[in-house]
This record gives C-alpha cells, sequence and structure tokens, in this order.
C-alpha cells in the first residue's frame, strides 16, 4: 500500500491522533496533581488519560461511523476494545500492585542487616489504569472519533 493511501484511513488516523493527544494530555494533567512536569509520561504506561483506552474506542467508534454500528466489523472492533479496557484495568493493574510490594520489600531488605541482593533495579509501577483513567480514554476517544467523522465525512 502506498504510504499516502495511509493517509486516506480516517479510522487510522483517529486512533493515531486519540493516542499522541492522550499521551500529550498526561503532561499537564499530571502537573494539575502534582505541581511537578513528568516528561517521562509522553512514553510511558498508566495515567490519565488512558491512551490504550482512547485509541481502542476512537478505532471501534470510527469503524461505526464509517462503515456502520450494525456491521460485523464493528461487532469485532469493540470485541477487542473490550478486551484491551480490560486488561488495562484489571490485569495489569494487578501486575503494577505486585510491583509495588516487590519494590517495598526490596527495599527493606536494602535498609535491613542483611544485603542478599548485590544490584536492584526498581520495577515499573505504573503499568495499569484506574477505572476512571480508562473511562477518562474512551471518552477521550469516542471525542477524537466524532471529531474526525465530522471534518472528514
Amino acid at each position: 500500500m502506498p504510504l499516502i493511501g495511509i493517509f486516506n484511513n480516517p479510522v487510522l488516523i483517529a486512533a493515531i491522533i486519540s493516542s499522541i493527544l492522550a499521551q500529550i494530555l498526561k503532561l499537564p494533567l499530571e502537573y494539575l496533581r502534582t505541581k511537578q512536569w513528568d516528561w517521562s509520561l509522553l512514553f510511558s504506561t498508566g495515567g490519565m488519560p488512558s491512551s490504550h483506552s482512547a485509541v481502542v474506542t476512537s478505532a471501534a467508534a470510527s469503524i461505526g461511523h464509517y462503515m456502520g454500528f450494525d456491521t460485523p466489523l464493528f461487532g469485532l472492533a469493540f470485541a477487542v476494545a473490550m478486551v484491551v479496557i480490560y486488561d488495562s484495568t484489571n490485569i495489569r493493574r494487578q501486575a503494577g500492585f505486585h510491583a509495588q510490594q516487590i519494590n517495598r520489600i526490596v527495599k527493606e531488605v536494602f535498609t535491613g542487616k542483611v544485603k542478599p541482593i548485590q544490584e536492584f533495579q526498581e520495577l515499573s509501577e505504573v503499568l495499569g489504569h484506574s477505572p476512571i483513567e480508562a473511562l477518562g480514554g474512551i471518552i477521550f476517544g469516542l471525542l477524537v472519533s466524532v471529531i474526525t467523522w465530522l471534518i472528514w465525512p
């Protein structure tokens, strides 16, 4: 497929825009919460809004707008979106809780008398999303898909 063909795909454009804008939006929202700029949020998982939820919602809604909400393709896109959102709010979030506990245990070992570990690399604790972060991503994805559809009918 020629590169120009990619730019003629409004579903793909909506998905890319929602992903990029959701990542960028994390910066000011986190600043409002913590009063500190965290530029690592541009390239990390977790945070508000969920870019995972935004991209799959935007893609599914755009498929509905352009191909119809009564098509098998929209049904598939909806199902994939539900799996991704479930994963980001449940499975990956639980992995983040586990990472927090492991990090706590390792820090306790390092501050104690016994030092069985020579080197320690802290695990990422922000792997998944809270339900409100996922909802933020869903709403953001819907908004981007509607704006894309209105601009590019």
